[in-house]
């Protein structure tokens, strides 16, 4: 299974993203993020094999979660040959950072292996983006909003009948007490 641990966002927080992928979609040619599919990975696990879930869920058990805050500040991109990766991102946020390192640091006590590189708090609008024309950034993300958000999923990536399909395996609502 191939998987990630995740925070979902709710209809009107992603209508609100919805809103600043179709300004991108105005100026670029790409593959767009489906609506379903919008979501801020905090640790991807890559493949891993079904008895090894439950050492997910345990760690995500002594994580917990936390009633979050989140500000949708600005748009980035990350270049990649065959097309940029364009994203919505977050303003910075202790909260979110403590909550993502202790995760990653007790699913590495399961025995783990994690992508080393920083934490970037975004959300993917488009891959494969090309620009036909100039872009004002600061136009496609209108003005900056806010969410809250109090559940952390484990996701599972897999195509079905061609789509990229994310299917929630497992959930810790804030205010759940963890063992």
């Amino acid at each position: 299974m191939r998987l990630f641990l995740a925070v979902n966002f709710d209809d009107a927080t992603k209508h609100r993203i919805l809103a600043v992928q179709q300004r991108l979609r105005e100026a670029a040619q790409g593959e767009f993020s489906r609506p379903e599919n919008l979501h801020l990975t905090l640790a991807f696990l890559g493949e891993v094999p079904e008895q090894k879930a439950a050492a997910v869920r345990r760690a995500m058990d002594r994580t917990g979660a936390v009633p979050l805050g989140l500000t949708f500040d600005q748009i980035g991109s990350f270049h990649r040959d065959g097309g940029d990766i364009w994203w919505i991102g977050l303003a910075q946020n202790p909260a979110l950072l403590r909550l993502q390192q202790e995760l990653c640091g007790n699913l590495i006590a399961e025995g783990f292996r994690l992508e080393e590189r920083r934490f970037s708090p975004h959300i993917t609008l488009a891959r494969r983006v090309r620009l036909q024309q100039e872009v004002d950034r600061g136009a496609i993300l209108g003005a900056p909003f806010d969410t809250s958000v109090d559940t952390v999923s484990l996701m599972r990536s897999e195509r079905l009948s061609g789509v990229l399909t994310y299917t929630e395996q497992y959930s810790v609502r804030a205010g759940r007490e963890a063992p």
